[in-house]
């Protein structure tokens, strides 16, 4: 397979190759740019805890944080470290394990051929040792007491712990020190073999590069990998929380806090859409344009750093609005107050026509940069979307009735809590 696909919503377009070694590669040249942006991609995160494929009978549970530690362990080969490959070329790389994918990436400004060559090189050849595995658990086992001393990190946590019962969400990317202590060599092959095949894999790349040379390259050093499927146990999660509040002290000035209102978890398409709703009717309910914003503002109950998001994935969706002040938990009270409100009144028409407009906005400026672009493409790959103009195409015929069926379904009080880090 080898298509062109384009939108008639913005004048661009990117390519779709199902290359001949079962790898997705997506490529949006984007010639007005100095720079390329390339992410190899595994669709494996730090959910991925029980899993097998059609060979096997039975799930494997594998040590909470393994995705993480593969992720480490990628940049070491018998010829040096990656990084220090890249350094000759002048790219700038690093990688990231989120909770349902890892990547590996790079940007550059020249010698995108030579940076490319390591990218593949680098995630298609694993190199584990016994002694370089024990090393590697001394190292993530302080950077997980390093983010256990980020207040910032300690909030979401301790949210997500509030707020669900089962889902491997809650637990930290990296694992903790326990479980890291269980990860051996054996181990690291077994899910490298599983997650890292090229048919459970994406390649993207964004920017400015000639696609002629990367398929070439890709020809020359990608091999067929044998089809596999993998699946991932399903997770028994009621839509309760598990407590309303979560509260937690550093030695802070202000306290910070997160509040989680719970969605109903669909597959990943849906999460996706719900995502995008989710954008525009936390926009609606206190966006910087609300009333409930201002309200807050002139008060003093909320400053500048408050902010919303919807944080979605697989077997998870859910809204979040976090910030800092002396009294959050009366912000929590005041959300719940708006959105019980809004449950009986009704949404807004006319809100709901400005916040799809800005979002509508935001999202066309996202496609006109090489980065977000890739991670655009990236993310619609692997939750299963059409394309990656579908989402833009979801926000421009969106309507009203549509914003307030999600909005009845996921903005719910009673699955919702709070988790607050004050001051020691």
């Amino acid at each position: 397979m080898d298509k062109i696909i384009s939108t008639p919503l913005i004048n661009q377009q990117y390519r779709h190759i199902k290359h001949a070694s079962g790898l997705d590669i997506l490529m949006c040249p984007m010639t007005d740019f100095s720079t390329a942006f390339a992410m190899f991609a595994a669709k494996v995160g730090s959910i991925d805890v029980t899993f097998k494929t059609e060979k096997e009978d039975d799930f494997v549970t594998v040590p909470a944080g393994i995705a993480h530690f593969l992720e480490h362990k990628m940049f070491e080969s018998v010829d040096g470290d990656a990084f220090a490959k890249y350094a000759k070329t002048g790219a700038s790389a690093n990688a990231f394990t989120s909770f349902d994918k890892t990547a590996y990436l790079f940007s550059c400004t020249a010698n995108f051929n030579e940076s490319f060559e390591i990218l593949l090189e680098q995630v298609s050849t694993p190199y584990f040792t016994k002694e370089s595995v024990e090393k590697e658990q001394g190292i993530i086992g302080q950077e997980i007491h390093m983010y256990d001393d980020s207040p910032a990190w300690r909030v979401m946590f301790n949210l997500l712990g509030a707020m669900y019962h089962n889902n491997p969400v809650k637990v930290d990317i990296a694992g903790t020190v326990e479980s890291i202590s269980e990860i051996d060599a054996e181990l690291l092959h077994r899910c490298y073999n599983t997650f890292y095949n090229l048919h459970n894999m994406a390649l993207v790349i964004a920017g400015n590069f000639d696609q002629t040379e990367a398929l070439a390259i890709a020809d020359r050093m990608l091999k067929p990998a044998e089809q596999i499927t993998v699946s991932s146990a399903t997770i028994d999660e009621p839509r309760t929380v598990v407590k309303k509040e979560a509260e937690e002290s550093f030695p802070i000035a202000v306290p910070i806090f997160q509040i989680g209102f719970k969605g109903n978890a669909g597959d990943s398409t849906t999460n996706s859409i719900k995502q995008i709703y989710g954008e525009i009717i936390m926009d609606m309910i206190c966006g910087e344009s609300s009333d409930l914003y201002r309200k807050m503002y002139d008060t003093g109950l909320i400053n500048s750093t408050f902010s919303s998001e919807m944080f979605g994935g697989r077997d998870f969706i859910c809204c979040l609005f976090e910030g800092e002040s002396r009294e959050p938990k009366k912000i929590y009270q005041t959300l719940c107050e708006e959105i019980d409100r809004l449950r009986v009144d009704g949404l807004d028409k006319a809100s709901f026509d400005r916040c799809k407009k800005a979002t509508y906005g935001r999202y066309v400026t996202a496609y006109c940069k090489p980065t977000s672009m890739a991670h655009f493409m990236l993310t619609s790959h692997f939750t299963g979307m059409r394309d990656v103009y579908e989402s833009l195409e979801i926000v421009t015929n969106v309507t009203f009735e549509e914003i307030v069926a999600c909005f009845m379904e996921d903005f719910v009080s009673e699955y919702s809590c709070i988790s607050i880090v004050n001051p020691s």
